[in-house]
C-alpha cells in the first residue's frame, strides 16, 4: 500500500521593507515637505492674495457708472481735467487698476513667447529665492548656491529679461496704454454726481495692495 500523502508545501515569503525614497542615499529625491509650494509662507501669502482680491473687488463701482455716456463732456481747461481726473481717479480707483490690469493681460496673451518668459521668471523668483527655505541651500548641476548668489543671479536674469527682450517693453506699452485709457476716462467723466465722502483717501489702494505688505512680513529668510 502505498505510503499516506506528504502535506502540501506551504510558500515561504521574506517580504522587505520597501526602501524610503525620501532617505535614499543618492539623495536625488527631496522631501516633499521641502517644496515651496508646501511651505507656510507660500500658502499665507496665497490666503492673503486671495483675500486682498476679493475684499478690493468688492469695492469697485459699478461699470455702468463708470462707462455711463451722459456723464462725459469737455473739460473746459487744463486745471478742470486735472481735478476731474483726481476726483474719478479716488472714486474709480478699483475699476482704473482692473482696466489697466486687463489691458497687461491682454497684451501678455497676444504674445504667448513673451507671457511664458514672464511666467517663467516669476516662477524662478517664487520658487527659488522667496518661498524656498535657506535649509538645504539650492543645490543646482551639484553646486550648492547660497542665498546671496542666488538672489544676484536671479537680479542678472531679470534685469536682462526685461531691458534686453520684449517682454520689458510689451510690459512697459501696455502700462502706458492702460494709464492713457485711465486719464482720458478721469478728465472726461464730469465727477459732479459722483459721493466721495465715504472714501477713504488711500484705502482702495492700500487694500489692493495689502496682500505686499503681509506677504513681506511673512516670508522672512530663514
Amino acid at each position: 500500500m502505498a505510503s499516506s500523502a506528504s502535506p502540501p508545501i506551504l510558500p515561504i515569503s521574506n517580504s522587505q521593507p520597501a526602501p524610503d525614497v525620501t532617505t535614499a542615499s543618492t539623495g536625488s529625491i527631496s522631501s516633499p515637505s521641502l517644496a515651496p509650494v508646501n511651505t507656510p509662507a507660500f500658502r499665507v501669502f496665497l490666503s492673503r492674495l486671495q483675500e486682498s482680491i476679493r475684499r478690493s473687488l468688492s469695492d469697485r463701482r459699478p461699470w455702468s457708472e463708470l462707462l455711463d455716456r451722459s456723464a462725459f463732456s469737455r473739460p473746459d481747461s487744463l486745471s478742470d481735467a486735472t481735478s476731474r481726473l483726481r476726483r474719478n481717479f479716488s472714486y474709480f480707483r478699483i475699476n482704473y487698476f482692473t482696466l489697466i490690469a486687463a489691458v497687461l493681460a491682454l497684451s501678455l496673451v497676444s504674445h504667448p513667447a513673451s507671457l511664458i518668459v514672464l511666467i517663467g521668471l516669476l516662477a524662478s523668483w517664487c520658487f527659488l529665492y522667496i518661498f524656498r527655505p535657506s535649509d538645504p541651500p539650492l543645490t543646482l548641476f551639484g553646486r550648492a548656491f547660497s542665498d546671496r548668489e542666488t538672489l544676484l543671479g536671479l537680479t542678472v536674469i531679470t534685469v536682462f529679461v526685461v531691458f534686453l527682450t520684449s517682454v520689458g517693453s510689451l510690459i512697459i506699452s501696455a502700462l502706458l496704454v492702460g494709464a492713457a485709457l485711465v486719464a482720458a476716462h478721469g478728465a472726461f467723466r464730469v465727477p459732479e454726481d459722483l459721493f466721495l465722502d465715504d472714501q477713504e483717501p488711500g484705502g482702495a489702494a492700500t487694500g489692493f495692495l495689502s496682500f505686499l505688505g503681509g506677504g513681506a512680513s511673512t516670508v522672512g529668510r530663514v
